[in-house]
């Protein structure tokens, strides 16, 4: 018996052939592409219509494939908070870590707002309740921390290079940067910033957070400087 639903006539999915493709590029990449269904029916409708059906309608297959990969509608939603975290993290590996920690530092930076502006239909999922009802396990807030190791290696490299103070704390600097990139990206998201004034907002938040760490005020403004620029 064929489970997917039967489309009205004018009906038009949001990822047509999206299984198809995907399903001869491999597993990991349908059940990503799958993901990237999910994630795009929630940031378009909303949580109600992110149920089996709907989305092996959008995807162009049955539900069991989707029971096959993910078991449930709540395995969905823990799905998409793993994948957020994995893509955001992939994207801040992929930083050159170069010869200087302070340009390092601002480039993982860079990083993270790029990716939360390329990866939006992830991003509330990662950061609020994009879900009602959908808590993240201790296994999932983990995995989401680990995803932020590099910005954590980032700001240990500045504290062990002198850039930063010697007693500040990586974990501390890595909280605050955090917190700084992804205020000043919600705002942007929301409307409130765009464009190059919102690339200057982040860059002058996210360079006097840093700012705050450095060892003398000479050094501090050198800090800021290179978390600012390109």
């Amino acid at each position: 018996m064929n489970s997917r639903p039967e489309p009205a006539d004018d009906y038009e999915p949001i990822a047509p052939g999206v299984y198809a493709r995907a399903q001869a590029r491999g597993q990991e990449v349908l059940r990503a592409s799958l993901l990237d269904v999910a994630a795009q029916l929630l940031a378009a409708e909303g949580p109600a219509a992110l149920t089996m059906r709907r989305i092996a309608a959008e995807a162009g297959c049955s539900t069991m494939v989707l029971y096959k990969h993910f078991g449930s509608k709540d395995a969905i939603a823990a799905a998409l908070y793993h994948e957020g975290y994995a893509r955001l993290k992939r994207r801040l590996d992929a930083v050159p870590r170069g010869s200087d920690p302070a340009d390092y530092l601002a480039a993982v930076g860079r990083a993270y707002r790029d990716n939360a502006l390329s990866e939006p239909n992830f991003y509330d999922v990662m950061h609020g309740p994009g879900i009602p009802g959908f808590v993240p396990d201790a296994e999932a807030t983990a995995a989401a921390k680990q995803s932020l190791a590099v910005l954590h290696d980032a700001a240990r490299w500045c504290v062990e290079a002198g850039v930063f103070r010697p007693d500040a704390d990586p974990d501390e600097i890595t909280d605050v940067l955090w917190a700084a990139a992804h205020g000043v990206i919600s705002l942007e998201r929301a409307g409130h910033f765009s464009g190059d004034v919102a690339e200057q907002r982040f860059r002058t938040l996210t360079s006097a957070a840093a700012a705050s760490f450095a060892t003398t005020t000479t050094t501090a403004t050198t800090a800021a400087e290179r978390t600012a620029r390109r």
